[in-house]
């Protein structure tokens, strides 16, 4: 007789999930009978709505969902995404050195400000910003260190090791206006050059391999169009 009460009592567990179920899905109203539309609270969630119907979906973790994306996959890295006051996210389902299987993510170390990893569903790839710039997660790209704003990276300085300063006279470009963030040749490296913040915080920069920086025109350039450089990787390559 226990058997015989079991089965019933299991079904109507069943039907009361599936009521519950229907209910969840019917409080949100599409307002298309197709499409995909934000959940009013929670940036990672969706509705796919057919036929007037809607199901609830999810973005990967750590994507968030982007009514304005004309794609059909709507969902994209929070920082393209104005999540406006849909501020709630799913539990992060975190994996290695990623806090969540997708994204951009600073480097585990509070110190290291110019490496983060790119997380593809749970695989992390480690990439190093250009000499100079901190990695920001609010943009997931690297930027000087006073946009960044990152703690325990050490102190802006006026005075690199190398010793360089910015000079205190100031460039002027050809309307004689003052030139908001010159920039240097360095004096040993051909590949190498400064760039000065506002004309007084210094930043060592570098050409990209087989480029060096030409002063005259304020930018990388071939070796044979810099006097002085015109044999700079030539000589690198007899180096031991």
């Amino acid at each position: 007789m226990v058997a015989q009460w079991g089965q019933p009592g299991k079904m109507i567990k069943i039907f009361i999930l599936l009521v519950i179920t229907t209910i969840a899905y019917a409080a949100f109203n599409c307002p298309k009978d197709d499409g995909q539309f934000e959940d009013p609270v929670q940036c990672d969630k969706y509705y796919h709505c057919q036929d007037g119907v809607a199901k609830e979906k999810y973005c990967p973790d750590g994507l968030v969902f982007d009514p304005l994306n004309r794609k059909i996959n709507k969902c994209d890295h929070v920082f393209n995404v104005d999540c406006g006051d849909r501020l709630e996210l799913q539990p992060p389902q975190p994996k290695g050195k990623c806090p969540r299987r997708n994204g951009f993510f600073s480097h585990p170390e509070p110190h290291v400000c110019n490496v983060f990893y790119n997380c593809i569903d749970g695989e992390a790839v480690e990439i190093t910003c250009t000499t100079g710039l901190h990695f920001d997660e609010y943009s997931g790209t690297c930027v000087w260190p006073d946009s960044a704003g990152r703690e325990g990276c050490g102190v802006v300085g006026k005075k690199l090791k190398d010793g360089f300063e910015c000079p205190k006279d100031r460039q002027v470009d050809t309307r004689g206006m003052l030139v908001d963030h010159p920039k240097y040749a360095h004096p040993e490296d051909c590949q190498k050059f400064y760039v000065c913040l506002n004309g007084e915080t210094p930043r060592e920069q570098g050409c990209s391999e087989g480029k060096v920086y030409n002063e005259e025109q304020q930018r990388c350039d071939d070796p044979e169009n810099v006097a002085g450089c015109e044999d700079w990787y030539k000589d690198v390559e007899k180096k031991p």
